[in-house]
């Protein structure tokens, strides 16, 4: 199991739980930002009297263990989460080894949150402030691409810069914060050189996208929100995984639903609209493993399947009924009486 930096209990906690629920050996390589996480979660799992050898915890960089543990005969099937470059690499490497291993891959997303003209203006503010910038943006089901039809972009444009006013970026652990930092300097490096990209790509930065400073050190960036965006930007085709979302002005619902599903990802999407009309259509029609109608697109449910198309996912889902495929090998027996 190689779990990354931006869950560090939760994606770990939900592959673990039915790979040894269902009688599996684990061996978990968590992200080298944060191993303390990963160790509480051993320390439970040990003192809760598991056996010995049946769980194990690796720590170190993937670039120096990474190998040993992709091409270990004893591996018979991986479950990665992180960057699409990663998990190509880990994939090829699965498939392969001289013993073929069961792969799941889940490897991030630019997921498009559509505003129809007959949304709910109120809705459809919160369900783009949450799901594009909460989390510092660091959730690859992030609402990065707002596409908006052109009844309703000035007024939503507005109301949302409005609510971004609103929000308090500052040490997550303090009472009032909305948005904690950017998790380390290389990636405050990174959502700093987007913002720089879609301003040369002629993008209107309208809200935000400078550094900020705290009482407490951190990685503070005030979230950015970039109108008169076009498809082919860089800002709105590459995942930035950062406080950084693109508006796409669109004349009507068919456009929107094109621009949604113009991306090489397929993670999640979402619609803000009144309409049961559209709203059907779009869960039908979307390219992404999940669809939300007047909800942010970052919400998870552990119960249900979880998972994408196209360049976001690779093997069986995660979580709900899916974890029995992975986890477990079908067998046909035949038996003469």
């Amino acid at each position: 199991l190689i779990t990354p930096w931006n869950f560090p209990i939760a994606i770990p906690a939900w592959k673990i739980a039915p790979a040894l629920a269902y009688g599996n050996c684990v061996v978990i390589k968590p992200a080298d930002l944060v191993p303390g996480s990963a160790w509480a979660l051993a320390d439970i799992i040990a003192r809760a009297g598991i056996p010995k050898g049946v769980f194990n915890l690796v720590m170190g960089r993937g670039s120096e263990i990474g190998d040993v543990l992709l091409n270990h005969d004893d591996v018979a099937a991986i479950s990665f989460t992180g960057s699409v470059g990663t998990g190509r690499k880990i994939a090829q490497a699965a498939v392969t080894a001289p013993v073929m291993k069961k792969v799941q891959m889940e490897m991030g997303g630019k997921s498009p949150l559509v505003v129809l003209d007959d949304a709910d203006l109120a809705v459809a503010v919160e369900c783009a402030a949450n799901g594009a910038f909460y989390q510092t943006g660091q959730r690859c089901t992030a609402s990065t691409r707002l596409v908006v039809t052109e009844g309703i972009h000035d007024r939503f444009v507005e109301g949302l810069v409005t609510r971004l006013k609103q929000l308090v970026v500052d040490d997550a652990l303090k009472p009032g914060t909305n948005i904690g930092p950017v998790v380390d300097q290389n990636q405050l490096d990174q959502d700093l050189r987007y913002i720089a990209i879609g301003q040369k790509e002629g993008a209107k930065l309208v809200w935000g996208g400078e550094r900020l400073n705290r009482d407490k050190q951190g990685f503070y960036l005030q979230p950015a929100l970039f109108t008169e965006c076009a498809s082919d930007m860089q800002i709105v085709r590459e995942e930035i995984f950062g406080p950084v979302a693109a508006v796409l002005r669109v004349k009507d619902y068919d456009e929107a639903l094109a621009v949604a599903n113009d991306t090489t990802f397929g993670l999640s999407s979402g619609i803000c609209t009144t309409s049961l009309k559209h709203a059907t259509h779009f869960k039908r029609n979307s390219d992404a493993g999940m669809v939300n109608v007047n909800l942010p697109t970052a919400g998870v449910d552990y119960h249900v399947p979880f998972g994408g198309r196209k360049g976001s996912s690779y093997g069986p889902r995660e979580q709900g009924h899916y974890a029995v495929e992975f986890y477990t090998t079908v067998k046909t027996s035949y038996t003469l009486a």
